[in-house]
């Protein structure tokens, strides 16, 4: 979002960042020619009746997943200042991502009474996402896709990050997949190839060192880092090798356990969340994705654009996609830790040149995706 609304001020057009909390590691990249516009937080039942106000004839619908939880989703508490908002502002268009926030926007354009046209985009594999092991959450997300399918079909533009999060679009919400465009990321920048280029004072990453097996992501079950580190254990009988994982979770304590139990915990390093991490994904031996699920991982685009040799699994959704197949980077299957490994070393042994992927990667510009918004935006969609 930081990547589009840059590209479109830019051009020359007023761009608003809307946001529900603007604050956070990215707080200080918002460009100084977009406006921050923070929301205002309602009491519950409030949000709650604005989202049945903006369709009464759903309330059975929205029964179990907005009006009866105990503690609704905050997007439903920011609702009536968004219907505020529009309703002073009046732009264009208001581009929203993900599930809740998408059908926020929906609902606030039909209570707001505007004109303002909504383009709605999912970044995450939906039946996925109904998976999700956390059964406490699980209960309310089963009960959005009636939801879905009621209030998409009012967006004027539908888009997905990729073709297989699409093509399940099409399927959970009913829509006809030839009304869903996919439009990749943003991800390559100007600016990330500049910070690639940026120094980096670790004794890691120097010459004579051993490779450097890379992860980079939230240390969140989804991830499946206990694979990774397994994976790596397997490397490391073979060959000199160290492990870095950057980000910041849940389950640190529970990875630094294990790197002591599989014995490889001096050749692991988890230094948390890092300013630049395309410095690192510029030196490293092999950037390894080792997701259980995914929407189109940046992050994996932020390697290949750093000319980073890439091992990911093969999972829902977007790696396969990215990788054209495994064209430019090996798939393994999801927490199969000999695969991964076996992957590792093949790549570390016989790395592709750094500029075939760096090419690859000018498919995820902002540039290009700044474009097909625009042509987006400009036609009418039904």
């Amino acid at each position: 979002m930081l990547n589009l609304a840059a590209g479109w001020a830019d051009e020359g057009h007023r761009v608003d960042l809307v946001l529900c909390q603007a604050t956070g590691s990215l707080r200080d990249q918002v460009p100084s020619d977009v406006a921050i516009v923070e929301l205002r937080r309602s009491a519950g039942w409030l949000g709650r009746a604005y989202a049945l106000a903006a369709d009464p004839r759903a309330f059975l619908t929205l029964l179990l997943p907005i009006i009866l939880p105990y503690k609704p989703h905050q997007t439903a508490r920011y609702l009536p200042d968004l219907v505020r908002y529009l309703q002073r502002e009046r732009p264009t268009a208001l581009v929203s991502a993900m599930r809740l926030y998408n059908l926020a926007a929906l609902w606030a354009r039909r209570l707001a009474g505007v004109s303002t046209r909504i383009v709605i985009s999912d970044h995450t594999h939906t039946s996925t996402a109904l998976q999700d092991p956390n059964r406490r959450r699980k209960w309310r997300r089963r009960f959005i896709v009636p939801v879905m399918q009621r209030t998409y079909p009012w967006a004027d533009v539908r888009i997905c990050v990729s073709n297989s999060i699409a093509d399940d679009l099409s399927r959970i919400a009913r829509l006809p997949r030839e009304r869903i465009t996919t439009i990749y990321n943003p991800v390559v920048t100007p600016a990330l190839q500049a910070k690639a280029r940026a120094p980096l004072d670790h004794a890691w990453f120097q010459p004579s060192a051993p490779p450097v097996v890379l992860g980079i992501g939230r240390l969140v079950p989804q991830k499946d880092f206990p694979t990774l580190l397994r994976a790596f254990a397997r490397v490391r009988t073979e060959r000199p090798a160290r492990l870095m994982i950057l980000g910041e979770g849940e389950i640190r304590v529970e990875l630094e356990a294990l790197a002591r139990t599989l014995g490889v915990a001096s050749d692991v390093a988890m230094p948390g969340f890092v300013e630049n991490p395309y410095a690192y994904l510029a030196r490293a031996g092999v950037f390894t994705l080792s997701s259980a699920s995914e929407g189109l991982p940046t992050v994996l685009i932020e390697a290949l654009a750093c000319g980073c040799p890439v091992v990911s699994t093969d999972c829902q959704s977007g790696p396969a996609e990215i990788l054209d197949g495994g064209t430019y980077g090996r798939l393994a299957p999801v927490g199969n830790a000999a695969a991964i490994a076996r992957a590792v070393s093949e790549t570390l042994d016989d790395p592709p040149p750094r500029g075939r992927l760096q090419d690859w990667a000018r498919n995820f510009s902002a540039d290009r995706a700044i474009k097909q918004y625009r042509q987006v935006l400009d036609r009418k969609v039904g």
